[in-house]
């Protein structure tokens, strides 16, 4: 048990012009109302660390009920496993959640579900704030700046470990990752992102990895987002293939990238990835579909090329095995619609860029799915799976001016809501 510690603002150096408006608005607005009101978690630790926070979450000693009657119509309540209050101030979103009681109390664990392999299904257990920052999943993640005093508030050696720059769990790494199975791709993602050397005792149980399996693909969608749609993207997808987590959510990836003939798809992967990471640090588009196509192309490529060798000609067993693998991925991860659809005109039009005769060429460039489609060409050539012959005519093809490009107008903006946000999409890509 760490005793507590308290840093006064003078010491660690966070003020509140550190702190969104929103965020304040919302720890003010709870402390007039006579209520103690915190910045907590993945703010506070960022902050300590040297980096702008992406998302201001609050903890409070108000339940759930009482800080919508503090913020009205700006309030909603939301979750049924932890129920947690959304404020919002114009376009920012402050997450709210109530002091929650440690999970070891056994008076009160009457009212905490769980199934029967040991996942948390509930807990709306309200307790302490010493409570609340035992049951939270990383050390680093239990640090509170009290709005009162602006003091920093450490219960569990998190301080510590933002000095020593480790990533520690809470308490013993089996339960907590019983508990939810997502913590362990979350160590390896906050590692990476924040540069932390994960603690031996919090790498990811070999036996437990096949946990993640079992995790809503709703749920998946959102932590793969935050793995690879990241400045850190290589890190992390390196961190991910060290430990396997991947193999649960990418299964028919996975089995060509561990067979003789995956070195090549892992590159592609690889390359997508960090041309992603790359885009974002400079802050262009990107999209979640370019992604998406990479991490599943190993899977389609050798599921058509399987039906070709049973007789299925080249384009039908394209389309066949983009639904089998689509099909069966969105059992582990779901990808919805408005990337998966130019997700899949990305592959179907991989074999156009080989029909270079009569009209072909310009009809393939004026296709709104054109660039990102181009863009993936790239990648299969830097690997070896096409010519770059083949990239060469097509850069030279499309940079002519006399061949016609996507429309543009009215017409052209009905037509990019039908196939999906093209305009981040086929910017996304590698150039």
């Amino acid at each position: 048990m760490n005793e507590l510690r308290v840093v006064e603002p003078r010491e660690h150096g966070v003020q509140r012009g550190d702190i969104s408006e929103a965020a304040l608005s919302v720890l003010d607005g709870l402390r007039d109302a006579g209520y103690r009101a915190c910045l907590v978690g993945g703010a506070v630790r960022d902050l300590l660390l040297g980096f702008a926070p992406k998302d201001f979450d609050v903890a409070t000693d108000a339940e759930p009920e009482a800080i919508v009657e503090v913020f009205g119509r700006k309030a909603r309540l939301i979750g049924r496993r932890f129920q947690i209050c959304h404020v919002r101030f114009g376009r920012e979103v402050i997450e709210v959640s109530t002091f929650r009681a440690d999970p070891g109390n056994s008076e009160i664990d009457d009212s905490r579900e769980l199934d029967n392999a040991g996942r948390v299904l509930r807990d709306n257990v309200f307790g302490s704030i010493a409570e609340d920052a035992r049951r939270r999943d990383f050390a680093i993640n239990g640090l509170y700046l009290d709005i009162a005093d602006e003091c920093i508030y450490d219960y569990v050696g998190g301080l510590s470990d933002v000095e020593a720059r480790r990533l520690r769990l809470i308490g013993e790494a089996r339960v907590r990752y019983r508990e939810d199975p997502v913590r362990m791709i979350r160590a390896v993602r906050i590692a990476a992102k924040l540069d932390l050397r994960l603690d031996p005792e919090a790498e990811p149980p070999a036996d437990m990895i096949d946990l993640l399996a079992d995790v809503p693909a709703a749920r998946m969608f959102d932590e793969v987002l935050k793995l690879l749609m990241h400045s850190a993207g290589p890190a992390v997808y390196a961190g991910l293939r060290h430990y396997g987590l991947l193999h649960p959510l990418f299964t028919d990836t996975m089995a060509v990238l561990d067979s003789p003939v995956g070195a090549a798809s892992e590159a592609l992967i690889e390359k997508a990835i960090a041309n992603t990471a790359a885009r974002m640090a400079e802050g262009k588009p990107v999209t979640p579909a370019f992604i998406f196509a990479a991490l599943l192309w190993p899977a389609v490529r050798e599921g058509a090329a399987e039906l070709e060798r049973d007789g299925m000609p080249p384009a039908p067993a394209l389309a066949s095995a983009q639904s089998q693998v689509v099909s069966r991925q969105t059992q582990r991860v779901s990808i919805p619609k408005r990337f998966s659809i130019p997700m899949r005109e990305i592959w179907q039009l991989q074999p156009r860029f080989h029909k270079r005769r009569g009209r072909n060429p310009s009809r393939l460039i004026s296709h709104p799915r054109f660039r990102a489609a181009y863009d993936f060409l790239l990648l299969r050539a830097q690997v070896g799976e096409v010519e770059q012959e083949l990239v060469d005519w097509w850069t030279v093809m499309q940079d002519d001016p006399s061949t016609p490009k996507p429309a543009s107008g009215p017409g052209a903006r009905r037509r990019k809501r039908r196939g999906g946000r093209r305009s981040k999409t086929a910017s996304a890509g590698s150039s």
